[in-house]
């Protein structure tokens, strides 16, 4: 196995532990040598991921007296974010979360991106919702939720914004997967071509309220869909 793959596997099982419970909030971790006897790993991989777990805030490394583990709400990793969120208040709640999310920050980004959008974004979206009308009729999911997210992403970047794309990159990552799960049924992606093509609209018009308004829609039916047919209440 590549070093690289070893240092992501170690990382991971030590998050794993973090957000099992099993190590809690300024807990000590397991030293080097129990890990590197546990996982059977080098020292040099163990000390790599406790770097990656370190830059990502999930642990601190207190000189002399070990490494201990962080707040969830001191973490600058969303993927790490999201499985703790998960494991902790469920993945109903966690999906729920994150569409909140995604709609404080995609309704303000669309409504600036009404008076900013050119003319060659625009067109790029037109073909962009063909292309999700095309996977939805030929049944390809996969062709359906790329067209999809590359859709916001034109909107995040044409909001002339450059801490909004900031912001909503770690989170395309986690949407990327989360995406696939709700875009799985038909109805679901009936409603997203007709709340894409409401908001195409509106940027069309370069009319600021309308586009909040049909983001707004868009999130409100996102939410709609997810309690209807993935989280069946």
């Amino acid at each position: 196995m590549a070093r690289k793959s070893l240092v992501v596997e170690v990382a991971d099982s030590v998050l794993d532990r973090i957000v099992s419970g099993e190590l809690s909030v300024d807990e000590l971790i397991p030293g080097e040598l129990e890990l590197c006897e546990t996982l059977e790993v080098s020292r040099m991989t163990v000390r790599e991921a406790i770097k990656t777990l370190a830059a990502q805030n999930i642990i601190r490394v207190e000189r002399g007296r070990g490494t201990y583990v962080n707040p969830i709400n001191m973490w600058n990793s969303l993927e790490a974010v999201v499985r703790a969120t998960t494991a902790g208040v469920g993945a109903a709640a966690a999906a729920v979360q994150l569409i909140e999310l995604r709609r404080m920050l995609e309704t303000g980004a669309c409504e600036l991106a009404a008076s900013r959008i050119t003319e060659e974004q625009l067109a790029a979206m037109g073909e962009l919702l063909e292309a999700m009308r095309a996977a939805h009729a030929a049944a390809d999911l996969d062709g359906f939720v790329e067209a999809d997210l590359e859709f916001h992403d034109v909107i995040l970047r044409a909001s002339g914004n450059v801490f909004v794309s900031a912001l909503y990159e770690p989170l395309g990552r986690v949407l990327s997967s989360r995406r696939r799960e709700t875009s799985a049924f038909a109805q679901i992606q009936q409603h997203a071509i007709a709340e894409h093509e409401q908001i195409l609209v509106a940027l069309q018009r370069h009319d600021s309220s309308q586009a909040r308004q049909a983001m707004d829609n868009h999130m409100q039916q996102t939410l709609d869909d997810l309690n209807t047919f993935v989280l069946n209440r």
